[in-house]
């Protein structure tokens, strides 16, 4: 007759089995989302850039139109002026300004805000990658904590989150995490 702690180990090993295989089966969706995502924002950039086109009153816009930038930074920066900054065509997360929508992110960056917008609303102060990672249900892997360490700096960097201390993070000024972009 089996010991009873040998039949738990049985099914605890079973479950584990089952989550392993199913995380496996949530990274694949996840890879593949992220890939369809883009290959959406590739397609609507370039209709919109063919809208630009065809929708300009002789060839004066066609330089807005390749580089993105208004045609006022152009002149600007003939006069001198630094050049705004702007989002890169092909970035996932654009550069925050107000009135921009969370829903502009894609969903890891979105759950990131709305960690931190939790944390802000409750008093509490900015947190780490691995805090993140805990809060998330994650494994507080090397791994995984590196990635959101990244999904973190470019949030900061496009003026999603600001990053008081190093390595801990929180909304920066103007941005609730609400889907609403102020």
């Amino acid at each position: 007759m089996p010991s009873v702690v040998g039949l738990l180990e049985q099914h605890e090993l079973a479950a584990r089995r089952r989550v392993d295989g199913l995380r496996e089966e949530a990274d694949r969706i996840q890879a593949e989302l992220a890939t369809a995502e883009q290959e959406w924002l590739e397609w609507t950039i370039a209709r919109e850039r063919v809208g630009a086109v065809l929708s300009a009153p002789g060839g004066d816009s066609a330089e807005q139109v390749v580089t993105g930038v208004p045609d006022d930074a152009v002149t600007n920066v003939e006069a001198g002026a630094s050049l705004p900054v702007v989002a890169k065509a092909k970035s996932q997360v654009p550069v925050w300004r107000e009135g921009l929508a969370q829903a502009a992110l894609a969903a890891d960056y979105q759950r990131i805000l709305v960690v931190l917008a939790d944390r802000v609303r409750l008093g509490q102060g900015p947190l780490t990658c691995q805090e993140m990672a805990s809060a998330f249900g994650m494994d507080v892997v090397p791994a995984k904590v590196e990635a959101l360490r990244s999904k973190a700096k470019r949030l900061v960097a496009r003026g999603w989150l600001a990053e008081p201390a190093t390595g801990r993070f929180t909304l920066a000024r103007g941005v609730s995490g609400s889907g609403g972009g102020s």
